[in-house]
Order: structure tokens, then C-alpha cells, then sequence
């Protein structure tokens, strides 16, 4: 009867550890990136009794142990929070993270960047990391694209028709203002072009700078149509010389369009009046960091204040054969203690899920199975601690006995 009190005692001490695993979940709901745990309850050692044949005639338990945990690694639901350096992983992967010389793993992805431009947690200051294409991990460092080198306009494009009316006065003029472009260092020239016609589908220009000199023509060319009403080639271009104190000089191409072809300018005559204007031009400025996000591969993406979108670098994601081999560390995050290798790779490839921009993974932890959970464990509790009590009163009521005879 002592050993069914032991019993007793060891399901007491399970269902408490069982407790203690719901409790932890339970505290964890909205933490994000979480994930819970479940105990594993197994029985203890059986004693035998062998008859004189050696055959057993009964087995009896130990109790019961629940010294481990397993890691339930399902998806969490996904959360907006409107930062775009959020991210959750729809899928398999873990973003990685270096600290003090030591690789972590989570699926909490609620990063910034550091003072340094590094990409880093926010909870744990630990270094985001990418992936190589020789397969090294390094940190993810924006230091050297805080800023968007501007680049010297080379081409402006324009559309619109140039008329072939010449009306009673046997010409035509046109005046393009406000063309914005770009000199080697980045400043900003507003240009005016005069154009004048004589000949039908015939033009010449000429190109100013009015607030730098009024009566400087700094390019010329002429521009013909042919009769079915598009650019004729050798014909179709212009070329001006922007060259500034202080500046590297560059050439302008102004571009027309292609012959045969309507989507740039035209030379009918349907109208009295000309109506071409810039349509693009490919210069701008220097451009100071807007806004990074993530693509859905895991790439950096970099906005400028310039109008500019660039690729940074590429997260990192790893992989795990065995997940029950991560130890957690607190902080949303595990550590890889044991003998196996992580698969490395990217975002979207293999076995790896997407990036989602301007989420967070929260817990997995279902708050209803932890209830019922809790419901099992309390009334195996009460179960346990009813064996102690009723084993107890029997040895009391044997002592009884013995004490009257």
C-alpha cells in the first residue's frame, strides 16, 4: 500500500508539470512568433510476479512521468501591423540571427534598423542575416545605401504632334517650357526649346537655359516628319552639351521618335497649333531613403526620395529535418544544439515559404485546446490526490486494527 502512495504522488508531480506547460502556453498567447509546447506523459518501470514456472502472473506501474516536452511548430496566424519591417514567413523557415558569435533562430520577425544600418531585432539586437552566393551568412547592412547617387540625364523622349500647318503667315512656332534635367552632379537645369518651322513637316530647334542665359543656345537640330506623319530617321534626334561650372559635362539626346512609329511625337496636320511636351526623361537627382520593405523571395527593397527602387540584399531562411532538436532560448527564440546541419536557402525556393511584408507570425497557441487541456489535467489531479488520500486511510485503518488486538 506505501508503493500506491508514491503512485499517487508521481501523478500529482506529472499533472503539476502538465500545468506548468499549459500555464507557460497560455502566458505566451500574444506573443508573436511563440510556440507552444505539449508535455508527453509516459508510464514508469513495472514490477513482476513470476510464478514457479517462470511465467509472470502480474505486472504492476510505477505512476507516471512527464519529464519531457514536445514543440508543436505549426503555423501561427499572421497579423497586420502596418510597419514595413515586419515580417512573417508563410510557410517552413526560420529568419536567422547572429549575436555574440552565436547563430539563433525565429519566426518572430519584428526587425529595424540600428544607429550602424544593421538590420537587426528589435527585442533582441540581434543581426539579421543573408545569404550569399557562395552560401555565407553576413549581416544585412544598409549603411552605404542610405543614400541614391543621382544620375545625368542622357535621353528626354517626347510626344505630341508637331502641326504641318503653316496658316497664312507661311510658318509656325512652337515653345516647349519647364524641361527639367539632370548635370553629372545631380543639379537641376529647367530648359526652354524654340522650335520654327518654314517647311512643312520641317523644324528646327534651339535650346536655352533661360535662368542661366537667356540668349545661350546650348543645342540645335532639325527634326522632319514624313507624309504618313512619323519622324524621319537621321532625322528623329537632337543632341545638346550640358556642361556647368563644376560639373563633368554631359550629353542630352533629345529623342522624337522612331519612324513609322505613333507612340512618340507626329507631324499632322489636322491642327493649326502644335501640342508636343516631355514625356520622360531619364535623369534624377541624389535621393535620401524613403522607405525598406521585403519582397515576397525575401529581398530588401529600398525606396528614394528621388523616385528610385532598388534591391538590397536577400534574407537568409533555414530549415530543419529534425525541429524537436531546437532548444528554445526565450524571446521567440531556438538554438540548434544538436549534431544536425540546418538548410540553408531563400525565400520562396525549395522548401522554403514566402516573405509577408507588414505582418507578424503570433503564437500558435490555440486558447480552447489549452482549456480542454487544462480540464483533463486539473481532474487527473484531483484523481491522483484522491489515490493518496484513499491509500492513506487504510494504512490508518491497518494501524486501527493492529492497535486492537
Amino acid at each position: 500500500m506505501i508503493g500506491t502512495i508514491y503512485k499517487g504522488l508521481a501523478g500529482l508531480i506529472g499533472f503539476s508539470k502538465g500545468l506548468d506547460v499549459l500555464g507557460n502556453n497560455i502566458a505566451n498567447l500574444n506573443t508573436p512568433g511563440f510556440k507552444g509546447s505539449e508535455s508527453s506523459f509516459r508510464d514508469l518501470f513495472y514490477r513482476y510476479s513470476v510464478n514457479g514456472d517462470g511465467q509472470s502472473t502480474s505486472q504492476i506501474g510505477q505512476g507516471v512521468d512527464a519529464s519531457s516536452t514536445r514543440t508543436r511548430f505549426r503555423q501561427g496566424e499572421l497579423r497586420d501591423t502596418g510597419n514595413p519591417l515586419d515580417i512573417a514567413i508563410d510557410g517552413s523557415g526560420f529568419l536567422i540571427l547572429r549575436q555574440d558569435g552565436k547563430s539563433y533562430y525565429t519566426r518572430a520577425g519584428q526587425l529595424e534598423f540600428n544607429r550602424d544600418g544593421l538590420l537587426v531585432d528589435r527585442t533582441t539586437g540581434g543581426s539579421v542575416q543573408s545569404l550569399t552566393g557562395s552560401l555565407l551568412l553576413q549581416d544585412i547592412n544598409i549603411a552605404s545605401l542610405r543614400t541614391n547617387p543621382s544620375q545625368a540625364t542622357s535621353r528626354v523622349e517626347f510626344t505630341g504632334n508637331m502641326t504641318r500647318n503653316l496658316g497664312p503667315t507661311g510658318s509656325a512656332t512652337h515653345q516647349i517650357t519647364g524641361v527639367t534635367v539632370y548635370d553629372s552632379a545631380g543639379t537641376t537645369h529647367t530648359l526652354t526649346i524654340n522650335f520654327t518651322s518654314a517647311v512643312a513637316g520641317i523644324w528646327t530647334l534651339e535650346v536655352i537655359e533661360p535662368a542661366v542665359d537667356p540668349l545661350a543656345v546650348i543645342g540645335t537640330g532639325e527634326i522632319r516628319y514624313q507624309g504618313n506623319g512619323s519622324p524621319e530617321i537621321n532625322y528623329n534626334t537632337a543632341t545638346l552639351s550640358l556642361a556647368p561650372a563644376g560639373a563633368t559635362a554631359s550629353t542630352i539626346t533629345l529623342y522624337f521618335g522612331e519612324p513609322a512609329a505613333f507612340s512618340w511625337t507626329t507631324g499632322f496636320s489636322g491642327s493649326t497649333t502644335s501640342d508636343a511636351q516631355v514625356s520622360t526623361q531619364d535623369g534624377y537627382a541624389v535621393g535620401s531613403l524613403t522607405e525598406a520593405t521585403f519582397s515576397e523571395n525575401g529581398t530588401l527593397t529600398l525606396s528614394y526620395s528621388n523616385g528610385q527602387i532598388t534591391d538590397g540584399p536577400r534574407l537568409a531562411l533555414a530549415w530543419f529535418d529534425d525541429l524537436q532538436r531546437l532548444e528554445m532560448q526565450g524571446n521567440s527564440l531556438f538554438v540548434n544544439n544538436g549534431d544536425e546541419r540546418p538548410l540553408l536557402g531563400h525565400a520562396a525556393e525549395g522548401v522554403m515559404g514566402q516573405v509577408v511584408a507588414e505582418k507578424v507570425e503570433l503564437s500558435n497557441v490555440e486558447l480552447t485546446e489549452q482549456f480542454t487541456d487544462m480540464v483533463i489535467i486539473q481532474r487527473g489531479y484531483q484523481a491522483s490526490s484522491q489515490i493518496t488520500t484513499v491509500t492513506n486511510e487504510m494504512i490508518q485503518q491497518l494501524f486501527e486494527m493492529q492497535g486492537r488486538k
